[in-house]
């Protein structure tokens, strides 16, 4: 086909803004009101105090989440709304970029300006519609929403690049292009993965542009000032912000710019670590964590996900109800690359390479266990990821559906021309609309209070200034929104036990509960925390539930500098059984485990802590059994306390004895009945009617939360029956039943 005139290849921006804001639109529909489980709150948090998230620190997305919230904080959002709007913003644009792209790859099949604009946009509305995308776009969930719109520029700057070349300063665009992939690198280093199709659209369109000595060192300078980027990690870590993972701090800016030059191979210990993401040992290319060809299924089962997730959508592999519609559009997406390489043989490379690498490159490079969900894996979590992870192909998701969108534009123009008018082929296009209307209702998160309600379920569960160990991200990251963003128990200690293996944890918890020196006031900047915050009984909502609150007189960390550090590299076997006492806790270390850091900090703190303010376990993990405290754990609401004493002698005050029951293992061996009788009955949130009103629970790797909430029930019911009360055994009983449907 004849290259298209300069009148075809026109950019039409305004209607591609105009497409944008109505993606836009839809996003902020469908959008969170307010945090949800995983990372989510997280980078809520982080954005809205300047902090630093996990390991690599994301410093890019911490500046344009900070200075987003700021800018809408005239509106009065909320803040978890204004940050949630951000990731549906960025994906807009990314989306009105996107028009612009299929916009131009249609030019090479028709001049007619409806033609390519309704094709356009049609392409627009599959990619955005994708589950993943949409998912991840109204909620910041993740920061892969700003790697979206990056890949969508990077791809719209080179196509432009391409159509001016010999215009004049074509080596512009080229250097931008160098400096955003560098740049990116400071969100996450996905936009970095369209770099192969970049160098190969290069080499394709004018390869002699590479032999221009001056790009190169024009480049090296783009490089370093976006790498510049990271410079706020050591800067911010310094100041002590209340969030502050990994505790990036360098001595001098000279030893910064050596960890982010060489990418954590030298220069200042601290970054280097948090650049290279030393604490989470990712695993090397061979040997592959599952069978390969069960990574790539995994992908697929992904891939059937995008088109139509709300049918069937209990059956989390691949379903029957779907298949059609997973078929459609990836025989639409066949047809659209295929008719893409026979008129732009150099573009549908390009987006083939760039799609090549954001799917099956990923699933070879990321080298993951076993879906979540994916069938035949051997026994055991530690075989499987402890998440879906099909965020991670959220870029490839949304090329495919561009490419749906072009197979779908040129099966119109075909059918237009057997029905000798375009026109009445044009219903054809109605197919676009097929994965916005057969996945809103699981990509939609505008109901969806559950993470931000459980929250404050579990911080209420605990007692003021109390000590609060947890497990992974969604016992951790909820309360971490709550009371940095809300304001919400800034007095709970949370301790999530997998970092506790870090010194620089230990560090931080030493000093952030120590009692405040006279004259120091902790509230007086809500971004850090230099000692003990105090419990305000107001803000929680439930002002009488816990009354005459004594300040503690400790740190919940009696340890010096030299020992943290001891402890946090040390590590032992305990082939017997090991008595010990902390506070008046008599217990035993059970035998044929490791003695790992977190243990011996998780016991220094108990034994400097009971006596002094209350310690607490959150209903997950396995934390209390390896450190043998079982026998004292006594439920209050969603957290289990522990009972300093002997409760075999001294049963503890209020509870009922539930050890030697069927339910045991699951609502613990003792229960303080009027304790978690009011919180589950007056103080406990369940917005939007969960579980009555919810047919399915949206994220099956979370299921874990409703059933928390159904042994709280289970444990009043036993309860209830030890003591003979049949009308509370039956009502306890139905709530329990309720929540475990919703999470079976």
């Amino acid at each position: 086909m004849t290259a298209p005139t300069r009148a075809a290849i026109r950019p039409p921006y305004r209607l591609a803004a105009i497409v944008g804001a109505g993606v836009l639109a839809l996003y902020a529909v469908t959008l969170a009101r307010t945090t949800q489980f995983w990372d989510t709150s997280e980078y809520i948090a982080t954005g809205h105090i300047l902090g630093i998230p996990h390991p690599p620190g994301n410093p890019l997305f911490v500046i344009l989440a900070r200075t987003w919230n700021v800018l809408l904080a005239p509106t009065g959002l909320a803040v978890a709304v204004r940050i949630n709007l951000l990731s549906a913003f960025m994906s807009a644009v990314a989306h009105g970029l996107w028009f612009l792209v299929v916009e131009r790859i249609l030019s090479h099949f028709s001049e007619d300006r409806l033609f390519r604009r309704l094709g356009a946009l049609a392409a627009v509305l599959v990619s955005a519609t994708a589950f993943t995308v949409w998912n991840q776009s109204n909620v910041n969930e993740k920061v892969y929403t700003v790697s979206l719109l990056t890949i969508a520029l990077l791809t719209w700057l080179a196509f432009r690049w391409r159509d001016e070349l010999g215009r004049g300063r074509d080596d512009n665009r080229l250097v931008l292009i160098v400096f955003l992939l560098a740049l990116s690198v400071g969100n996450h280093l996905m936009a970095f993965l369209a770099a192969p199709a970049l160098a190969l659209f290069v080499v394709m369109v004018h390869p002699r542009a590479l032999a221009n000595y001056r790009l190169y060192v024009a480049s090296a300078i783009a490089v370093l000032l976006g790498l510049s980027v990271h410079l706020f990690l050591p800067i911010r870590a310094a100041l002590d912000p209340v969030i502050n993972e990994a505790d990036p701090t360098c001595g001098s800016i000279a030893s910064a710019l050596g960890s982010i030059v060489t990418w954590g191979q030298a220069g200042c210990e601290e970054l280097s670590n948090a650049l290279s993401r030393t604490q989470y040992e990712k695993p090397p290319l061979v040997p592959r964590l599952a069978p390969l060809h069960a990574q790539i299924g995994n992908y697929l089962q992904y891939f059937d996900w995008q088109w139509a997730r709300a049918l069937d959508g209990a059956n989390m592999l691949f379903s029957v109800a779907r298949m059609p519609f997973t078929l459609l559009f990836a025989a639409l997406g066949l047809h659209g690359a295929f008719e893409h390489f026979r008129r732009d043989r150099t573009s549908a490379l390009y987006v083939l390479t760039l799609f090549a690498t954001l799917s099956f490159g990923l699933v070879f490079y990321l080298n993951f266990r076993y879906g979540f969900t994916f069938p035949g894996a051997p026994e055991g979590r530690d075989f499987r990821e402890v998440r879906e992870r099909d965020y991670f192909f959220v870029v490839g998701f949304s090329v495919w559906g561009l490419w749906a969108g072009v197979g779908l534009a040129a099966l119109w123009s075909s059918l237009g021309r057997r029905l000798g008018n375009p026109l009445r082929a044009a219903p054809i296009l109605g197919l676009a609309l097929l994965p916005l209307v057969l996945n809103w209702s699981w990509a939609s998160r505008a109901h969806d209070y559950s993470a931000r309600d459980w929250a404050y379920n579990l911080l209420m569960s605990v007692e003021p200034y109390s000590v609060l160990f947890t497990n992974g991200d969604n016992d951790t990251f909820p309360l971490w929104y709550l009371q940095e963003v809300e304001g919400i128990r800034r007095d709970v200690a949370v301790i999530v036990t997998s970092y506790l293996q870090t010194d620089w944890y230990a560090f931080q918890l030493r000093d952030v509960t120590a009692p405040c020196p006279e004259g120091v006031d902790p509230l007086a900047d809500p971004t850090r925390a230099p000692c003990q915050r105090p419990y305000d009984g107001a803000v929680t909502g439930v002002p009488d539930l816990y009354d005459g609150s004594t300040p503690p007189t400790r740190s919940i960390l009696g340890l010096d500098d030299q020992t943290i550090l001891q402890v946090s590299r040390s590590l032992s076997y305990l082939e017997q059984p090991q008595p010990y006492q902390v506070g008046q806790v008599r217990a035993t270390l059970p035998a044929n485990q490791y003695l790992e850091p977190w243990m011996q900090f998780a016991l220094a703190i108990i034994g400097a802590s009971l006596g002094d303010r209350p310690v607490y376990f959150a209903s997950s993990g396995d934390a209390p059994t390896r450190l043998g405290l079982r026998d004292h754990l006594v439920r209050q609401g969603l957290a289990y306390r522990v009972f300093d004493g002997d409760p075999a002698t001294e049963p503890p005050e209020g509870a009922v004895r539930t050890a030697g029951t069927p339910l045991e293992v699951v609502i613990g061996p003792w229960v303080d009945v009027p304790r978690t009788r009011r919180l589950a009955e007056e103080v406990f949130i369940h917005r939007t009617g969960i579980p009555d009103a919810w047919d399915h629970w949206p994220d099956h790797s979370t299921l874990g939360i409703p059933n928390y909430y159904a042994w709280v029930y289970y444990a009043l019911a036993q309860a209830a029956a030890i003591e003979g009360d049949s009308e509370s055994l039956e009502r306890f009983t139905e709530r329990a039943e309720a929540w475990s449907l919703l999470g079976s």
